[in-house]
């Protein structure tokens, strides 16, 4: 394999002979075209004082043979110098490419926080700089994003492990324990371990969706909504909370399972995140060539600044915004991940008298 030291010395080698190879070939075009014409003009030099009406004499210039002599020799002293010069203008132009090279070395080496910072003048060089600097912003980013991820997961799968390991010690611990007492421990350790399980599965919900599409269906979108929100109403009804619908036929093309993800949690968001006697309504409509899925709930007053935190993983407006324990701040993010999925549309808007309004645009197939 060849070593990136003799590629770029090979590059500038082939970029130097052809430059030189063009002020060459400069060199031998004036030699045709400019000195063999030149060898034929007779020159004429007067003899004696032009007062005295002296006779002028008329001799030949530049021989040719003396003028190929001097064009040869000429063109021998240009090849070092062509040379020189190809090789002095290919370092030139490849010097931002050894910066950038350098650079990325060092950055794919792990310290992401690097730039090439190529600067003025701007040209082809310069603009792949900076179209790169752009990919290590985004590669930072999603690095930064994914270290994150993993120590909030960690967490939260910490925390019930961590509980339940507790609650048998102490169960173990006590001579006097009775059946009663064991039973309720195993029912105390039943729901930590369904509270670990739903976590797995909203972490897995969240993967599946950051996967991408793998199946393109036609459906619609209403028919998904009704199935969801038929299964939530007795939540909805335990919470005293008014599920209202205004459903018209919505067909879009997509992963109908990562849509009805998509619709369940941002009903369940709306829900959990609402107040006694609140209200959620959800709209389906179809407007020119994009399908709208709408779910608007009361709640919290929320700041418009922190509405895209929200969309990230493990994130919460607030430790606890209903005095409630349940959710993991995964809802929000498997929406935007099967939004972005779908390379569909979606638009959050803070209500001024409490909660959110989210709107899902979807591409209406074409047949």
């Amino acid at each position: 394999m060849t070593s990136p030291q003799l590629a770029r010395r090979s590059l500038q080698t082939r970029l130097a002979l052809a430059y030189a190879a063009g002020i060459y070939a400069a060199g031998v075009f004036v030699l045709i075209f400019v000195d063999v014409p030149l060898a034929g003009i007779h020159a004429a030099k007067p003899v004696g004082q032009p007062s005295t009406g002296a006779s002028i004499e008329t001799g030949s210039g530049i021989s040719l043979p003396q003028l190929l002599m001097g064009s040869a020799v000429a063109l021998v002293i240009l090849i070092p110098v062509a040379l020189a010069l190809g090789w002095y203008v290919a370092g030139r132009f490849l010097h931002p490419l050894r910066a950038i090279t350098s650079t990325a070395k060092v950055i794919s080496a792990g310290d992401l926080h690097r730039r090439l910072d190529l600067g003025e003048p701007t040209d082809e060089l310069t603009e792949l700089g900076h179209t790169l600097d752009d990919l290590f912003a985004r590669l930072q980013a999603s690095f930064d994003a994914q270290r994150h991820f993993v120590a909030n997961a960690s967490h939260e799968l910490r925390t019930p492990l961590a509980g339940l390991r507790t609650l048998l010690e102490v169960a173990l611990a006590d001579p006097d324990a009775d059946a009663d007492t064991l039973r309720s421990a195993c029912q105390e350790a039943l729901a930590l371990g369904g509270h670990q399980e739903r976590l797995v599965q909203a972490l897995l919900a969240l993967a599946t969706s950051e996967r991408g599409v793998t199946r393109w269906d036609t459906f619609d979108l209403a028919h998904v909504v009704e199935g969801v929100l038929a299964s939530r109403r007795d939540q909805a009804a335990e919470t005293g909370i008014d599920l209202a619908e205004h459903l018209t036929p919505a067909v879009t093309a997509g992963d109908p399972r990562l849509i009805e993800s998509l619709v369940a949690n941002l009903i369940d968001n709306a829900i959990r995140h609402n107040h006694a006697d609140g209200q959620v309504k959800v709209t389906t409509q179809t407007s020119g060539t994009q399908v709208a899925l709408t779910v608007t709930n009361s709640g919290p007053v929320i700041p418009d600044d922190q509405i895209q935190r929200l969309f990230q993983p493990f994130q919460k407006l607030a430790p606890d915004r209903n005095g409630r324990h349940d959710g993991y701040g995964l809802g929000l993010a498997i929406v935007n991940a099967v939004t972005r999925a779908h390379h569909a549309t979606l638009t959050t808007r803070a209500r001024p008298e409490g909660g959110l309004a989210i709107t899902v645009r979807f591409a209406k197939p074409s047949w």
